[in-house]
């Protein structure tokens, strides 16, 4: 397209790009300019000198991080418990829509749906206490059912050995039903008539399901899995930071929490900062990574 064609064609979609200006004030406010700040990790920073006034220390911030015992910890932390909730969660919000997608009677399905996604809007605040008041040592409704069986009360929070099982647990119970959304919303989108073709043929729901709907949302799901890999060190900082404590860093340390601890406890900015870069491009590296596995094994990529 010659550059007078494309000023023509501008001019004439003028209102949708006009459109287009507040998302990219936003990108450009709340994404592109804070990417300045990731000069600290390159620096011993001074939260008195700022940025400019900062003795430059090159990748001395990063040689610490390689080099930390405790940094290797957090990393293992991490990729568990991001290991664990792609194997055991990524797979429910699929089977759930396949699922209500057979459901003929509505308003039972629409009762499911609402109530599979309220968690979903719940804080972790909120989700934290609950699940604390129900797996309670003094009274808990886990505990008490445990005690009535003759076993001795766990005491989940507190413990090594519980504590990743919890927090795939009640990360599951909140976002499935969200999650389950894009799932649906991608079965919604296959012609009815391969369902009617099939049914003709004598296909029952069974085979339906196996040729239909899951070759239907099979370019949706790996673009969401190709996505969930780009966040596979982020193992869900804000819900650990409200479950957690000092006893269980051993198990539930994970690179957010960690960032937080650092940066704001001991005011290691620099080293925080170094910590954070390394998670973002490790997790650019696993979506590029991941899209051309898709690409060459399935013909199917995010680009």
């Amino acid at each position: 397209m010659r550059s007078a064609s494309r000023w023509r064609y501008a001019w004439r979609n003028r209102d949708y790009y006009v459109l287009l200006i507040p998302g990219l004030l936003f990108l450009l406010l709340f994404k592109y300019t804070p990417l300045y700040g990731v000069l600290i990790a390159f620096q011993d920073f001074n939260i008195f000198e700022g940025i400019k006034g900062s003795e430059w220390v090159g990748l001395e911030q990063f040689h610490k991080l390689i080099q930390s015992e405790e940094f290797g910890r957090v990393f293992m932390n991490t990729l568990l418990i991001s290991v664990y909730k792609i194997v055991l969660l990524f797979p429910v919000p699929i089977f759930i829509a396949l699922v209500l997608n057979e459901v003929r009677l509505m308003f039972f399905k629409r009762t499911i749906q609402t109530i599979i996604y309220l968690p979903h809007f719940l804080s972790w605040v909120i989700i934290s206490g609950l699940f604390v008041t129900i797996l309670s040592t003094s009274g808990g409704l886990v505990n008490n059912i445990i005690q009535s069986f003759g076993g001795e009360p766990i005491s989940f929070f507190v413990s090594n050995e519980y504590f990743r099982s919890l927090v795939v647990f009640t990360a599951g119970w909140k976002e499935t039903g969200w999650n389950a959304i894009v799932f649906i919303a991608a079965i919604a989108g296959i012609d009815q008539e391969q369902y009617e073709a099939a049914a003709i043929d004598g296909a029952g729901r069974i085979r339906r399901m196996l040729h239909i709907s899951i070759p239907g949302i099979l370019p949706t799901v790996v673009l969401m899995f190709i996505l969930r890999l780009g966040s596979v060190l982020d193992a869900g900082t804000e819900q650990i930071l409200t479950m957690y404590n000092p006893v269980v860093y051993e198990t539930a340390d994970v690179i957010g929490t960690f960032v937080y601890r650092i940066g704001l406890g001991k005011m290691d900015y620099s080293f925080s900062t170094a910590v954070g870069l390394f998670n973002s491009v490790v997790g650019f590296i696993l979506i590029v990574s991941g899209n051309y596995i898709s690409r060459k094994l399935l013909k199917r990529g995010i680009w």
